[in-house]
């Protein structure tokens, strides 16, 4: 219904009028130290998978050194460094948008929410579009994800052996079930480890395969059940 009121608005007099903060963009939910660690380890694994293919070679020692040491890149201390701290892999987090339109943990997300690409949509076709947050502010880093960033540099830095731990000696586990499961939240809640963002559009091409395949499903044993019961009747 309140969609519905915005847009008669709009169509009456050609400009959107939004309440309060709260009433519109919806309270702020603080993230969940579940949610801090699925994103610290979701832009770690990321910016490992963007040097992981690398077949480089270090050699470490000094020039003068003819026992120098080769490593490969992939398991080198320099190569987490970098993917530690060039940038800091938190800055990654800044990245991030909060969409009001999701639940649980996917509503930090990169990318405009479905909210405010449809506010800058009409504020481009000259709608006047009326809002307690000023037009400047509207891309401005939220509270949740500001608070998410500094949550995620305490976690970095009080588990930083435990990273270390994984990258040197258990690279074959998922960083995510080894720092965030096992670790992290070891004795906490993990539900929004399991949460997946599905688009909408995959969602209802997903409910249509599955509608498709009990039809047919459904057909096949309707055809059987007929095939059935005409042998039945041949046999009399």
């Amino acid at each position: 219904m309140l969609h519905f009121f915005r847009f008669l608005l709009l169509i009456t007099s050609c400009a959107v009028v939004f309440g309060g903060k709260d009433e519109d963009q919806g309270p702020v939910i603080p993230p969940s130290k579940c949610e801090v660690c699925k994103f610290l380890a979701t832009e770690l694994k990321l910016r490992l998978e963007e040097t992981g293919k690398s077949k480089e070679v270090l050699e470490i020692g000094h020039g003068l050194d003819n026992k120098k040491k080769r490593i490969k890149y992939n398991t080198a201390e320099l190569r987490l460094i970098e993917a530690l701290q060039d940038p800091h892999i938190c800055e990654k987090i800044l990245e991030y948008n909060i969409h009001k339109e999701r639940d649980g943990s996917n509503r930090f997300a990169k990318g405009q929410s479905e909210t405010f690409q449809t506010l800058h949509g009409l504020v481009n076709r000259g709608v006047k579009v009326v809002m307690d947050v000023p037009y400047e502010l509207w891309n401005h880093t939220s509270a949740e994800v500001a608070q998410l960033h500094r949550e995620c540099f305490n976690v970095v830095e009080r588990y930083e052996e435990v990273i270390e731990d994984w990258y040197y000696e258990h690279q074959d586990q998922d960083i995510t079930d080894y720092l965030c499961r096992k670790h992290v939240l070891k004795r906490d809640d993990q539900k929004c480890l399991d949460e997946v963002w599905v688009p909408k559009a995959k969602e209802q091409s997903a409910e249509k395969e599955e509608k498709k395949s009990q039809s047919k499903k459904s057909k096949s044993k309707d055809k059987s059940k007929l095939k059935g019961e005409v042998e039945g009747k041949d046999e009399l």
